[in-house]
């Protein structure tokens, strides 16, 4: 398997991305992951960090349509997924696309819409499709989902439930910049650096070889083991109240495929396992008394400082 392409694609995009985002190159590097694999993201944190910003940004840079939709109350889901209407002028119904239609979509604090309108979500993020009237369109590719949500709002949210967090391959946090790089982002403010004028640095054959190739990233028997090891303990652990899931098995293991691939290896390495696992699994546990992303965080860290890792030379 050649790597090149992977590791060409990472550094172009987080350069690229870099122009307007300071200080986040470990969060870009996280979407690329989420999008090669064919995962979606949550972005749970305050507001005024760069959340909406950066998918701006990561859309731009890849030259993908993107929607962003803001999650209200009174949000339907045909809002979402289109309707069919009467067209006069052709005396027959005709389908409208709904926001859903586009490689990358924004779903801005999407714990404010109800859950029968966070449920229209689910089959396009499990099976990229949606059905409308009975009748299934499939949704473009690649299809992702970076959701936002704040965690310090209660009133008027509707928390998203596990079957929904389920569908999320990553939960992640952009955190407050450093001094410096805050500084820079004031003084940014004020230039000609503005997202409407990144250029777009990749093609959709680029997109589409690493998307088709990344699954060929082998992995050890030693290493697979590891991994189970892990999924194993967040089920057995006494202060965990629900364990990670098989689709959260799978996660971890497709996004430690892209993160080796982009990185520049073939195979996967424990320390993919140890980088990768608190942001596959933090949204997937339920901790017994404790519900904030940083315990949660916090919790698999442990687990994986408990467990012995392979020492196979790899």
């Amino acid at each position: 398997m050649e790597v090149k392409p992977f590791i060409d694609f990472k550094e172009r995009v987080i350069e690229n991305v870099s122009k307007v985002i300071v200080g986040k190159d470990e969060v870009i590097e996280l979407l690329l992951v989420s999008l090669i694999s064919g995962g979606h993201i949550l972005l749970e944190d305050i507001p005024g960090v760069g959340k909406t910003m950066l998918v701006k940004a990561f859309a731009k840079t890849l030259g993908l349509p993107s929607n962003r939709i803001q999650f209200t109350p009174d949000l339907l889901p045909s809002d979402l997924t289109g309707i069919n209407f009467f067209n006069q002028k052709f005396n027959e119904f005709q389908f409208k696309e709904g926001p859903l239609f586009a490689n990358i979509i924004l779903a801005d604090e999407i714990n404010r819409a109800t859950p029968r309108t966070q449920s229209s979500l689910l089959e396009a993020m499990e099976e990229k499709q949606i059905t409308v009237d009975g009748e299934t369109r499939k949704l473009n590719l690649p299809f992702m989902v970076l959701a936002t949500q704040n965690p310090i709002e209660s009133y008027g949210t509707f928390p998203l439930p596990e079957a929904q967090l389920d569908r999320f391959l990553m939960r992640i946090t952009m955190g407050y910049p450093s001094r410096d790089e805050e500084k820079e982002v004031i003084f940014r403010s004020i230039s000609s650096n503005k997202i409407d004028d990144l250029p777009t640095v990749v093609s959709v054959d680029e997109i589409n070889y690493l998307l088709n190739n990344f699954n060929k990233v082998t992995v050890s028997e030693d290493v697979m083991d590891y991994i189970m090891d892990l999924v194993l303990a967040t089920r057995n652990n006494e202060r965990i109240q629900l364990g990670v899931s098989p689709r959260g098995s799978i996660a971890l293991f497709k996004a430690c495929q892209v993160y080796a691939a982009i990185n520049g290896r073939d195979y996967i390495i424990p320390e993919d396992v140890k980088y990768m696992a608190p942001h596959v699994f933090n949204h997937r546990i339920i901790i017994r008394g404790m519900v904030a992303l940083k315990d949660s965080v916090e919790m698999i860290e442990s687990i994986i400082n408990s467990l012995k890792v392979p020492t196979e030379e790899f």
